[in-house]
């Protein structure tokens, strides 16, 4: 059935027309939620135009795409350093890409290719170094330069994935502290953080691309952009939709594009996005007045380094926001890693332009799709896991004499002793070293050596990691536990090496 002519009244045409004499309505996206809650849906859709939108936040796969002119003579570039961040090359000669997480050579983890990208459009100078085999229309071999951005041709943001419509809510069930692209996880669930602005988030004000496909206009970066399709990983289906952008660097602004560094983890960009949503019929006016009670997210425990993570529950944005959830039924402060202040001002801002006529808005040549999943990695080789290695844990209890316990060691040709209580919980661990030096020096009490500070690992977790974790904390076993932290077995440094050398 055809729509009624009433929830087609309007255009984007007939609303630039309206920004044009100066006679558009614009309300931002918190504004709605306000006016609908008051008045309802119908009375919005008439007196609305326009909703503006805005989110501002950490978005990795984002760059810059920059030419440098041609020096004198003329190299083509094989490899490239700007601050010492080394870029990509992907064109012809002097064609660079900057990735905001490329981490810098000697800076690293404090300093990237976000960072070099806010240092250009702060009008600040850069190094660039540069290197190349030499041909006889390129003979130059090495370039060492300082530039600014107004010493560029081109300086174009042009992201990859941006804009999710949400995030997971991320905890940490382990019993060390683990650093991630969702910041700092304290261990046992004593935290809890989340990113994205919630009904305010471009995406979920229009959820279905009924105004937002290729070449709808934006605020991207303190400047107007441009979406070009969808982003990679674009989830519609199960609400993670993301965009693809690109703007002017040139015309953009440090307070609203900044390089961004997690502990431990790597380097980012922090990128303001806000997106125009033109109220063409009544189905739109319901949509911009989704309130943040209604967003819902999973909180995730990434302590499970794997590809499907547990999910510990579902919450709500409003929750979110009030800095508390509910873990096993114990309240957990959650902080945002990303700024709510600066997805409101985005939304001003953008409202601002629109009243002033400085930005008017595009219809998209083509909507995006809402009906693709975002599928994992094809993967051609096995991955090991712990479990496929761990051997039976040799246990005592802490109550046990030391004679007892090194007995065990002998008859069951083993150099670690896990310490359990009755229910099979870890308590410790003993080596067979512990205990010669222990019968030496005439000691009797198993509780006076035991180590009860113990690292251990999880029967999910790769080989890869537990071998790292034992190289890092210089020790040569793991007990492996499981998520009641009940010991389930052992895996030695022995046991890797084995493994390997077949």
């Amino acid at each position: 059935m055809a729509a009624s002519k009433e929830d087609n009244r309007r255009t984007i045409a007939e609303i630039n027309h309206k920004i044009k004499t100066g006679d558009v309505q614009v309300v931002t996206a918190e504004e709605m939620k306000k006016l609908v809650e008051s008045s309802g849906v119908e009375v919005a859709y008439k007196e609305v135009d326009v909703v503006t939108t805005g989110t501002f936040g950490a978005m990795c796969s984002s760059g810059a795409i920059i030419n440098v002119g041609h020096s004198d003579p003329p190299i083509k570039i094989q490899k490239a350093w700007i601050n010492d961040v080394e870029v990509s090359h992907p064109g012809a000669a002097v064609d660079l890409y900057i990735g905001a997480s490329q981490m810098s050579g000697t800076n690293p983890f404090e300093y990237g290719g976000g960072h070099v990208i806010e240092d250009l459009i702060a009008g600040k100078e850069v190094e660039l170094r540069a290197i190349s085999y030499g041909t006889d229309c390129y003979p130059r071999t090495k370039l060492d330069t300082v530039l600014t951005k107004d010493d560029l041709n081109q300086f174009y943001l042009l992201n990859f994935r941006n804009c999710y419509q949400r995030y997971v809510c991320a905890t940490n069930s382990r019993d060390e502290i683990i650093y991630t692209y969702m910041g700092k996880l304290l261990p046992r669930f004593r935290n809890a953080t989340y990113s994205g602005a919630g009904a305010l988030n471009p995406l979920m004000n229009d959820p279905d691309y009924e105004t937002i496909g290729i070449g709808t206009r934006i605020f991207l970066g303190g400047a107007q952009g441009y979406v070009l399709g969808e982003g990679t990983q674009h989830d519609p289906t199960n609400r993670f939709g993301t965009l693809m952008v690109r703007g002017d660097c040139k015309q953009m602004s440090p307070e609203f594009i900044s390089g961004g560094a997690f502990t431990k983890y790597g380097t980012s960009l922090y990128i303001g996005m806000g997106i125009p949503i033109p109220i063409l019929n009544k189905g739109l006016a319901k949509k911009t007045a989704l309130r943040d009670e209604e967003i819902f997210t999973n909180i995730v425990d990434y302590g499970v380094p794997r590809r499907e993570r547990p999910k510990l529950g579902k919450v709500s944005y409003a929750t979110l926001k009030s800095g508390e959830v509910t873990i096993n039924d114990r309240k957990v402060k959650v902080s945002s890693m990303s700024s709510l202040k600066k997805a409101k001002k985005i939304a001003g801002i953008l409202k601002s332009w629109i009243e002033h006529g400085t930005f008017y808005l595009s219809a998209p040549s083509e909507t995006l799709p809402t009906n693709s999943v975002c599928n994992p990695m094809k993967q051609a080789g096995e991955i090991t896991f712990v479990s496929t290695v761990a051997q039976a844990a040799v246990t005592c209890s802490v109550g046990e004499d030391i004679k007892a316990v090194a007995k065990r060691i002998i008859n069951k040709s083993v150099n670690h002793v896990v310490v359990t209580d009755e229910s099979g919980a870890l308590k410790g661990i003993v080596t067979s070293w512990d205990l010669t030096r222990a019968i030496a020096e005439g000691k009797s009490k198993l509780a006076d050596i035991i180590t009860k500070k113990v690292f251990t690992t999880r029967p999910d977790v790769s080989l890869e990691e537990a071998s790292r974790k034992l190289a890092q904390h210089h020790i040569s076993a793991l007990p492996v536990i499981d998520r009641d932290k009940k010991v389930v077995g052992l895996i030695t440094s022995e046991d890797i090496a084995k493994l390997r050398g077949r």
